[in-house]
């Protein structure tokens, strides 16, 4: 009862707080609704049991809640000072009670805090934009404020907002703007901050609080609300039921960012990229909705709805300014596929003396399964598995010489994907092991006799390729099936259910939300773990990465690695001999490849700017900053114009300037066109800061941009590309070898 009634106390406390010292335009109080308390009543009961690291919810973790909760809203540290977070010190022990008593009002009490700060600091920022900045003083920024302490003193927060906003401010003089450019572009920028700031809802802060609770047990624990836990569904079976068309804030407009080729937006030919949606409604007869300044979830949850259900748009064209004349158009949603995120493939060759090796290269940004469409049997059910296979199986048909699984940035997905693509390279056998909380270790093999791809293959990871991409990787690497090239992976080894906690709800439509609960951890089939160090390559490239901040080592409550007995396997394959050679080639090349030294500059200058941590706002030194990074785009620039790009590697040709007005004449087949949009791409990826933030530049500059980088050269997949040549060089003329590495491949050594 006394706890109760300090938990009340506390919340009445603040409330009077907040109202008192409001700004003129005070922010909605956020309050707790009923259905809130009870779905983490019940998600707690559901973590502290069947967690796989059961943690009881206690005063510790209430410690642990706290901490993390204030660090979700404030990781900056720059909006609470050490006050704002003293006050709550009572609490910093019964967070556990308010869960259990089903009385959230003090975590919404200090939400509310956050907000009535946040407001603050914001209308500061836009007080400091009257005043006139001095830029020749020597001082500077700090960068990443997540280590630092709580500012003391009010006077201490605002002087780090008056660093922040003078760094915006010079970030835009150094670009070229005058003084009134300036002023505008950030007097809109912070207003956009605070509109986005209050559209934040109960659900959002319900889910924050939620998720400081569940990752204060383990980093990959997560709390989805229902609209969450939906589009998580969306993101693994890669498809919805919609118009296909895909949306971004800018301002308080609704904007069309892409039209996906075949989908109800584009064969109405009505929608167009930049177009604003200002109104929706529903079926044939339904009145529209003004949603001009919305949410643009909501609004997506608007234009989503059951296949062939007819919604109406009423659009403000990209081109006409905002009394423009409004169109209407009609669309039957239809299920829509994102490509997109789809198994892709391309062929890459390279000049081995005489002789051309072809690379087929297969990108896989995710691994994702249909579950529900694969339950009800439809026979066309989305998979990763069955995607990369067709495309093996069109690459065999091409006649290439190796193959290169792509899993940069490959977050990860379905086990079941994982297990089932690694049975496209071996023939039978086990994939990974999973050991739940009881300590019962089952094993998850590939059942299916017969290879889809018996030649060589390689794997290519970075720090982001995490969980079910480290499976993959670790069983090829395992079974001496292929090489793993790049960084070391991120560390991922645990599995997660989804857990619903409609359950529990005697409603009939979802309200809790769901559990994203870590049940499980991986093993390798030689009996080590994922979990923490990754997979570590067979080959390194270079890397950006700091374990220290990305990565499962840059967790504080990560689980440990360990070791379990190794599962009964056969290897494939023996990669010892030939991976030193491979390796040596590898550096001999790189030492002479410009590019390669490019990245190296680039990797040592992020580094660089990491562990400084700190920025000038000195005008004089900053200027002289953006000289160099100038003088190096112009360098790589320069270079670019002496090459031609053809189907080979680049070669020097006499006449820049001629050739590259031929390139952009010519037409996309011809390889001097491929030499343009690949200048066009550094001149993108090389632009100097202009100090805007992404949605404060065009739409169409925003795109251009896009493509410019995805046109770009590609060093780490081209010199992967290489080592797989190199493979089948060695391979083609060491038939010894070859009998090692690939002792059951048909055609080893011819």
């Amino acid at each position: 009862m006394k706890k109760q009634m300090l938990l009340s106390a506390i919340a009445l406390a603040v409330s009077v707080q907040v109202g008192a010292a409001a700004p003129e335009k005070a922010a909605e109080i956020v309050k707790p609704q009923a259905v809130q308390s009870q779905a983490a009543l019940w998600a707690s009961h559901v973590m502290t049991r069947y967690h796989y690291k059961a943690t009881p919810l206690d005063d510790a973790m209430s410690e642990k809640i706290f901490d993390r909760y204030f660090k979700s809203l404030d990781g900056e540290k720059l909006f609470f000072v050490q006050a704002d977070v003293d006050q709550f010190a009572p609490m910093r022990t019964k967070m556990d009670d308010a869960i259990m008593s089903e009385n959230l009002t003090v975590p919404f009490a200090i939400y509310n805090l956050y907000q009535q700060r946040f407001n603050e600091r914001i209308g500061y920022a836009r007080e400091l934009l009257k005043t006139k900045f001095d830029f020749s003083l020597d001082e500077s920024y700090q960068i990443d404020r997540e280590k630092a302490e709580w500012p003391k003193t009010d006077a201490e927060v605002k002087d780090l907002w008056r660093k922040r906003v003078k760094n915006d401010w010079l970030r835009l003089k150094l670009a070229g703007k005058d003084d009134k450019a300036i002023r505008e572009t950030l007097d809109k920028r912070y207003e956009n901050y605070m509109s986005r700031s209050r559209k934040l809802n109960n659900e959002d802060v319900f889910q924050i609080f939620m998720n400081a609770y569940a990752m204060s047990i383990e980093p990959h624990t997560n709390y989805l609300g229902p609209r969450a836990a939906e589009n998580f569904d969306i993101a693994m079976r890669l498809s919805l039921e919609g118009i296909g068309a895909q949306l971004q804030q800018r301002d308080d407009y609704t904007v069309v960012r892409e039209v996906v080729p075949g989908s109800p937006a584009a064969l109405s030919g009505k929608l167009k990229v930049g177009d604003r949606i200002v109104g929706v409604a529903q079926g044939e007869s339904g009145s529209f909705t003004d949603v001009v300044g919305w949410r643009i979830d909501d609004v997506v949850q608007q234009i989503r709805g059951a296949k062939d259900s007819t919604v109406r748009l009423q659009i403000l064209p990209a081109d006409a300014g905002p009394d423009g004349k409004l169109a209407q158009l009609s669309l039957v949603r239809k299920k829509i596929s994102m490509e997109e995120q789809s198994a892709k493939k391309s062929i890459l060759e390279v000049r081995d003396g005489t002789a051309k090796r072809r690379v087929g290269v297969i990108s896989l940004p995710t691994f994702y399964l249909d579950f529900e469409a694969r339950r009800k049997g439809d026979k066309d059910y989305k998979s990763a598995t069955r995607d990369v296979a067709r495309l093996l199986a069109e690459l065999k048909k091409e006649k290439v010489d190796n193959v290169l699984i792509d899993l940069r940035n490959n977050g990860g997905g379905s086990l079941t994907e994982a297990v089932e693509l690694t049975g496209l390279f071996i023939d039978k056998g086990p994939v990974v092991q999973q050991r739940n909380a009881q300590g019962k270790v089952e094993v998850e093999s590939d059942t299916n006799a017969g290879l889809a791809w018996d030649g060589p293959v390689g794997v290519l990871i970075n720090r982001s390729s995490a969980s079910a991409s480290e499976i993959f990787a670790a069983a090829i690497q395992d079974y001496g099936r292929g090489l793993v090239i790049g960084e070391p992976s991120f560390g991922k080894g645990t599995v997660q259910q989804l857990v619903s906690l409609d359950r529990y709800s005697q409603a009939d439509k979802p309200r809790y939300g769901e559990l994203k609960m870590t049940v499980a951890q991986f093993f390798r089939i030689n009996g080590g773990t994922t979990q923490l160090r990754g997979v570590v390559p067979d080959i390194n490239l270079p890397s950006m990465s700091d374990p220290e901040t990305f990565g499962e080592s840059s967790y504080d409550n990560a689980l440990p690695w360990v070791a379990i007995k190794p599962a009964i396997y056969i290897p494939a394959g023996e990669l010892k001999e030939i991976v030193p050679l491979l390796d040596k080639k590898h550096e001999a090349r790189v030492a002479k490849d410009k590019d390669f030294q490019y990245l190296a500059e680039d990797i040592a200058l992020v580094k660089k700017q990491r562990k400084d941590n700190t920025i000038s706002l000195n005008e004089a030194a900053r200027r002289k900053e953006r000289d160099q990074q100038e003088a190096r785009a112009k360098l790589r620039e320069a270079r670019l114009l002496n090459l031609v790009a053809s189907p080979d590697d680049p070669v020097l040709i006499p006449d820049a300037k001629e050739a590259l007005n031929k390139a952009i004449a010519a037409k996309p087949a011809n390889a001097n066109a491929k030499a343009a949009r690949q200048i066009a791409a550094v001149k993108g990826a090389l632009r100097t800061d202009d100090g805007l933030q992404g949605d404060e530049r065009s739409l169409s500059a925003e795109l251009d941009a896009e493509k410019a980088a995805k046109a770009a050269k590609d060093v780490l997949l081209n010199e992967a590309v290489h080592i797989l040549a190199d493979e089948v060089g060695l391979l083609k003329t060491d038939t010894r070898l070859a009998s090692r590495v690939l002792p059951y491949a048909a055609d080893v050594g011819k």
